[in-house]
């Protein structure tokens, strides 16, 4: 299912729409644990989970394959980030199929940072400029089967921010004009870059309204971990620290549990104070740890441990092309994994004992009517066409024979 339409569907229905990123880790311990964690956070219900791609497309083949997971073990609505960053045509066609034959429908277009040990972003040969040629190829291709996301900066692209911090006005307006580009594209969504200062946002938000951008925007929620890392991403991103904040955190920031306390306090008053004015949903930045994501929801009153539950056994599976699985056999959560990829192709080759029944081709051979031999069908009807009334009858038609007592 699309993003959008889940957003949609939540909100519609008077709630808050919620979601988390990650991305992947460097080892093999590393990514089996961030399961266990993704596990634990899905069961709070969020919309959709995110997977990002990697700089210069470092970790493509890692991120397939945890999308392909996310979507169908875990069972979220999974979006995978794709860039332009050393990826010609070819290998992002790879990448679209690859995960459209996994039944995931979401992707996030981004043009991508540069490639490790370089300054500035290059075209590949073969490959696009921009992410607005990334949206044009996948709705040209693909029609109208993945929902597409795009990034909107509420500050401006850091590209186009000058040295004071700050972009210029017409920088800013040139942002927003190519925003509404990606959308009129094909675009369906936007999630935004982070941000420590809500009035920035709320303004862009009002400023994409007012040139014609209508679809929905979602915030991007960075929560404060810890002080380096939080000034490093700042710094990165060349996102405003508001006066406040850095007032709150140069006393404490040596005390990484005061920073983490304090991070989650100050990103639930952000989310307050964006979900009162009429913002519907949130998405928050995990960096693959899930406490000060919880903790904010819990603040937000979002998530009730309480009250997780499930209408089945098992997760609804999230696949596209699983959505009306509603029984599996008792011993399938002993490997998980392995029963999904050994039912992955029901549909392509359908068994009569165990397979969807919902398929077309739910049946056995021995129904279909070129696969029954009609000389052995009169053959049987001849054998039993006298009925069997007696002992003796059945004995007859086997050919039974009494024993001979030995003398």
């Amino acid at each position: 299912m699309k993003v959008v339409d889940k957003i949609k569907s939540v909100t519609e229905q008077g709630q808050t729409a919620f979601s988390f990123e990650f991305f992947p880790p460097k080892t093999e311990d590393g990514v089996e644990n961030l399961f266990e964690r993704m596990d634990r956070l899905v069961s709070y219900g969020p919309t959709f989970c995110d997977i990002t791609w990697g700089a210069g497309g470092s970790t493509a083949d890692l991120t397939l394959e945890i999308a392909s997971r996310m979507q169908n073990v875990i069972c979220v609505e999974t979006m995978m980030h794709l860039t332009c960053t050393n990826m010609p045509i070819e290998k992002i066609d790879h990448a679209l199929e690859t995960i459209r034959s996994n039944g995931i429908q979401n992707v996030l277009a981004l043009r991508g940072d540069p490639p490790h040990g370089q300054d500035k972003f290059v075209q590949v040969e073969g490959g696009f400029a921009c992410a607005l040629d990334l949206v044009n190829h996948i709705r040209s291709k693909y029609g109208d089967y993945f929902g597409i996301t795009v990034a909107g900066y509420p500050e401006a692209h850091p590209d186009v921010i000058e040295a004071d911090g700050l972009a210029t006005p017409e920088s800013y307006q040139s942002d927003l004009a190519y925003l509404k580009k990606k959308v009129d594209a094909g675009a369906d969504l936007i999630v935004t870059q982070l941000f420590y200062d809500t009035d920035i946002f709320l303004k862009f938000v009002n400023d994409c309204r007012q040139i014609g951008i209508n679809c929905p925007i979602v915030p991007g929620i960075m929560p404060i971990s810890n002080y380096k890392g939080f000034l490093r991403m700042a710094g990165f991103c060349k996102t405003k620290i508001p006066a406040e904040l850095t007032a709150a955190l140069e006393p404490i920031k040596d005390n990484d549990e005061a920073v983490k306390a304090y991070g989650i306090h100050f990103a639930t008053e952000m989310c307050k104070k964006i979900l009162a004015h009429g913002i519907t949903s949130l998405h928050l930045y995990t960096l693959n740890v899930d406490k000060s994501a919880i903790g904010i929801l819990m603040n937000l009153g979002l998530i009730d441990e309480s009250k997780i539950s499930r209408s089945l056994p098992w997760r609804r599976p999230a696949n596209v092309f699983r959505t009306k699985e509603d029984v599996r056999p008792i011993f399938w959560a002993n490997r998980p994994k392995s029963y999904i990829s050994r039912t992955k192709g029901w549909n392509d080759f359908p068994h009569g004992r165990w397979g969807d029944s919902h398929s077309a081709a739910y049946s056995t051979l021995s129904d279909y009517q070129f696969a029954r031999p009609k000389g052995r069908d009169k053959k049987l009807q001849q054998e039993w066409v006298v009925p069997l009334k007696s002992i003796e009858d059945v004995q007859e038609r086997i050919g039974y024979q009494t024993p001979v007592s030995p003398m």
